[in-house]
């Protein structure tokens, strides 16, 4: 029988030995066979297998973990796993997913183990905090699996596919893994399944219930789902990058020699000064390095590549116009601007007295909040040409977030 879910679960695995076995040994011909088994199949660019490995490997409470695979599947398996003191070796199951199960149980009898998890590989979703609350409730029962309250209307069909009756969906949950158990009365249960041929359950919860084991329902995750077919697959890829913003940062470097002037423009601002940068334009090397960064995370060439020096047209230009037009073009591939870093190193003149002017010019040229810009600067400490007074150097870091 499936017990209530309760409103609160005291206690915890602490103390307990506690296993997990990860059960990875089907086909999953209903994702399509010319893609592989499911549980290898990549999802975000990282095999479905490792996903569901990498939340049992990382939660504290999970002493070691066995993985029932294929016997075909040696080679994926090896390719998609990580080096962990935690994993087993794996083991091979068996012509049904109960088989598995018990070939996995078997492979941790050695083990003293107090309490073990049973969960499929694909189900990459799952949270620690489903696990925990399986393994809080081992502490007061033999058996838990977390569960999800039916929110649609059923109904049962006859033969001919009418609908026969409504059948009332209180009290009803759907069921997730992992399914948690006192090793040792799962590991009777499926000995005894095994010894009377039958391996006709649907799931290790309906096993334990057939050895008159009680099971507490806890509460599961909506997003702990399995994927079954290409379409959960498709959805699983939308939900992914819905959940992971497309993060990029570029880099920017620019140097320019200092000859005799009037007056230095750094980051947009007219500084006096007794010199001042060399260039084509107005040779800012603070505004041109944060114009390379910005190209580079659209992967658009440099500022050279889009503002030739042997273009008579941007001779003596601004160098706001550069950055505005990088700004423009992160903007036409969906970017947004987050943040910019940029560092001045030179000798003289001093920047602190600046540095806010040239946050808010900045902010003004890419229109974004004078808090997402940082402007700082360093001197060479009397070494090399910037320690000569001969050159200035900026390096500049911009953060983008590209949207679909």
């Amino acid at each position: 029988m499936v017990c209530g879910m309760p409103h609160d679960l005291m206690g915890t695995s602490h103390g307990k030995s506690v296993a997990a076995v990860i059960v990875a040994a089907g086909r999953g011909s209903r994702a399509g066979e010319t893609a592989g088994p499911k549980q290898y199949r990549q999802l975000g660019g990282t095999a479905v297998l490792r996903r569901t490995l990498d939340v049992f490997l990382h939660a504290s409470e999970v002493d070691r973990v066995v993985v029932c695979i294929h016997p075909d599947d040696a080679g994926l398996y090896e390719d998609c796993t990580p080096k962990n003191d935690k994993l087993l070796p794996p083991v091979f199951g068996g012509a049904t997913r109960q088989l598995s199960v018990l070939a996995g149980l078997e492979a941790l009898a050695e083990f003293n183990t107090d309490h073990v998890l049973i969960h499929d590989a694909a189900r990459p979703f799952v949270s620690e905090q489903t696990i925990r609350n399986v393994l809080r409730a081992l502490e007061n029962d033999a058996a838990a699996l977390p569960g999800i309250p039916i929110a649609d209307t059923l109904k049962r069909s006859d033969d001919l596919g009418l609908v026969d009756e409504t059948v009332s969906r209180e009290n009803l949950y759907a069921a997730q893994t992992p399914q948690g158990f006192h090793f040792s009365v799962i590991m009777d249960a499926h000995r005894k399944a095994n010894a009377a041929n039958r391996d006709d359950f649907t799931d290790d919860a309906a096993l334990a219930e057939w050895a008159g084991t009680s099971v507490r329902l806890v509460e599961g995750n909506a997003a702990n789902t399995k994927l079954t077919t290409n379409e959960d697959f498709e959805e699983a890829e939308r939900r992914m990058r819905s959940s992971m913003p497309d993060v990029r940062t570029g880099h920017g470097y620019d140097t320019h020699q200092l000859v005799d002037g009037d007056h230095i423009t750094l980051c947009g601002v007219e500084i006096p000064f007794t010199h001042k940068l060399s260039g084509h334009s107005d040779a800012d090397v603070g505004l041109h390095a944060l114009t390379d960064a910005l190209l580079g995370t659209i992967g658009d060439g440099d500022i050279g590549s889009h503002f030739p020096p042997s273009d008579a047209k941007w001779k003596g230009a601004r160098s706001d116009r550069f950055l505005s037009h990088a700004a423009s073009l992160v903007r036409a591939q969906g970017g947004t601007i987050t943040h910019c870093d940029v560092t001045l190193i030179c000798e003289a003149p001093k920047i602190g007295p600046h540095r806010q002017a040239m946050r808010e010019a900045i902010a003004r040229i890419l229109d974004i909040e004078s808090k997402r810009v940082s402007v700082k600067a360093t001197t060479n400490e009397r070494i090399g040409f910037i320690g000569r007074e001969e050159g200035m150097v900026a390096l500049a870091t911009a953060t983008v977030v590209i949207s679909e």
